[in-house]
């Protein structure tokens, strides 16, 4: 079993930063590959970015690419999301998610966070 829960969100102004973090526990998490989705309101899990174990290799959703870069410390079990340039559009429920295959789909992941709020003021 994992264990995860997220926390750094937040409201913010268009244009500032903010970093979202992934508290990981369990026995297998370091093996895990983990992601993070987002749910704007109203709309369908999105996938924001993933990443596989020990940081060897990420990928990332269309509309982050450039703005949002996610990073892990497999020695303190921790998930994190630096989100840089936000916009309005970015305002969501955000998700940690971990799991055994880097799939966008929200289904293919196994394991969730409780979520965290982050709204972007225009």
């Amino acid at each position: 079993q994992v264990q995860l829960v997220e926390s750094g969100g937040g409201l913010v102004q268009a244009g500032d930063s903010l970093r979202l973090s992934c508290a990981a526990s369990g026995r297998t998490v370091s093996t895990k590959k983990m992601a993070w989705f987002r749910r704007p309101p109203g709309k369908e899990l999105e996938f924001v970015a993933g990443i596989y174990w020990s940081g060897s290799a990420t990928n990332y959703g269309d509309s982050v690419k450039g703005r949002f870069t996610i990073s892990r410390d497999d020695t303190k079990n921790m998930l994190y999301l630096q989100m840089n340039s936000l916009r309005p559009q970015d305002t969501a429920v955000y998700y940690c998610a971990a799991g055994d295959a880097m799939q966008t789909s929200a289904r293919s992941w196994a394991y969730w966070g409780q979520g965290t709020q982050v709204t972007v003021s225009s």
